[in-house]
């Protein structure tokens, strides 16, 4: 398939994109189930390149949305550039090329007409070919600009590169750290904290699967460190649990649009809200925060099951004592009596409205957070009823962004 390129689009191209959004938001879901699986039936060298745990229903109602958002927004793509800058870093995480695009368009188009069948004119098949080359272009330029920083930064390099697992730290029953240094005994370029590597890893289907994960340390320019869930049916997060010390893993440059700006008001509180093994970034930006801004009001919340779940409680006591100006909560929803007795959190529940705003010295400040979807649901709406500022929310959601809005 050959898509266009135009530098801008047409009026009757962009017309027509916007009378399509109402018919594609009511059979979004359907329309990206068939893509993929027309795809990865026509292409499947590009399965690799998709994560199969989320096939099951979240990748599907990410891409619909993103579609449905792109026909509604068409003529305004200013409104897209966060969602733009998303979706590039995703594809700079993965390796995604310029080839890779035609397979997409050209699966996506016969995806609309196959599902719309004869509502699918001439005229519309056209119109989102054009439209279709036009973000392809803008993804391209902007994933090519992501891969030229990632090489030329120091220490830094293209596309997959080997390190070796120079360490495993259990945190907790399901959360275990592994720190990771380069084959080659180079040192590690400087990331943003909230920012995430690819690990790519053997997949007896595609050959290689990948997956990121989250930088849960502030940097050190000898090596990397993530932290890693065992997922009950977590074909990556398994085979990283079973590895040992020694272990050479394929490891792709930082990533991400989440990640602490160093350049914020630091007058204002941050408040760094987690819930499991959301802590994993919040975690790399408070250590950052706390270097950076040393009398900055900090405030950590973190929401976890239980005292067996619970990961990196010793080290944020650590750095409660050390700085006295960061206020540290924990919260457990099922406690057990083995915790009431010992302590080690400080209230029950789950991380509410209630919880934050009797912490958050006023509600100005710079929000981050990260953890479960209805966690992140809920304390999304929270800031929203209390008047936040949107350029003050800041988070790491895994689906459809509508999702926290409705």
């Amino acid at each position: 398939m050959q898509t266009t390129t135009p530098s801008a689009l047409s009026d009757k191209t962009i017309a027509v994109v916007k009378s399509t959004a109402p018919v594609l938001e009511q059979h979004g879901e359907l329309l990206t189930r068939h893509f993929y699986a027309r795809m990865f039936r026509e292409n499947p060298e590009v399965k690799a390149l998709f994560n199969s745990s989320n096939q099951g229903g979240t990748q599907q109602k990410a891409l619909a949305g993103a579609i449905c958002a792109f026909a509604a927004n068409v003529d305004r793509l200013e409104a897209l550039a966060s969602a733009v800058e998303r979706i590039a870093q995703k594809h700079a995480g993965l390796g995604i090329q310029p080839e890779h695009y035609p397979v997409v368009g050209a699966n996506l188009l016969a995806s609309i007409r196959e599902v719309l069948g004869e509502a699918a004119t001439d005229d519309i098949i056209d119109a989102w070919a054009e439209a279709y080359g036009f973000l392809a272009n803008i993804l391209i330029g902007r994933e090519g600009a992501i891969y030229r920083d990632q090489a030329e930064a120091e220490h830094g390099w293209a596309g997959f590169k080997p390190f070796t697992i120079a360490r495993k730290q259990v945190e907790s029953e399901v959360i275990t750290s592994f720190y990771l240094k380069p084959v080659d005994d180079s040192k590690v370029p400087s990331y943003k904290p909230g920012q995430y590597l690819t690990v790519r890893v053997p997949d007896a289907v595609s050959g290689t699967t990948m997956r990121n994960y989250s930088l849960s340390s502030a940097h050190s320019p000898e090596g990397f460190r993530i932290s890693v869930k065992a997922e009950p049916s977590g074909s990556v997060s398994g085979f990283l649990h079973a590895q040992e010390e020694g272990t050479v893993l394929e490891i792709g440059p930082p990533c991400g649009e989440f990640f602490l700006d160093l350049n914020g008001d630091p007058t204002r509180p941050l408040v760094l809200i987690s819930g499991g093994v959301g802590i994993t970034p919040t975690l790399a930006m408070l250590e950052t925060a706390l270097k950076a801004w040393p009398e900055r009001e900090i405030v950590f919340i973190h929401g976890a099951l239980n005292g067996r779940t619970h990961a990196f409680r010793d080290a944020l006591l650590d750095l409660s004592i050390d700085h006295p100006l960061l206020t540290l909560h924990t919260r457990y929803s099922s406690p057990t009596e083995e915790d009431r007795e010992r302590g080690g959190f400080d209230s029950e529940g789950y991380v509410d409205g209630d919880l934050i705003a009797s912490l958050v010295p006023r509600f100005d400040g710079d929000y981050y957070f990260c953890g479960p979807k209805p966690f992140m649901i809920g304390i999304y709406r929270q800031l929203a009823e209390w008047g936040v500022a949107a350029e003050r929310i800041h988070f790491e959601f895994f689906g459809p962004r509508q999702e926290l809005e409705a």
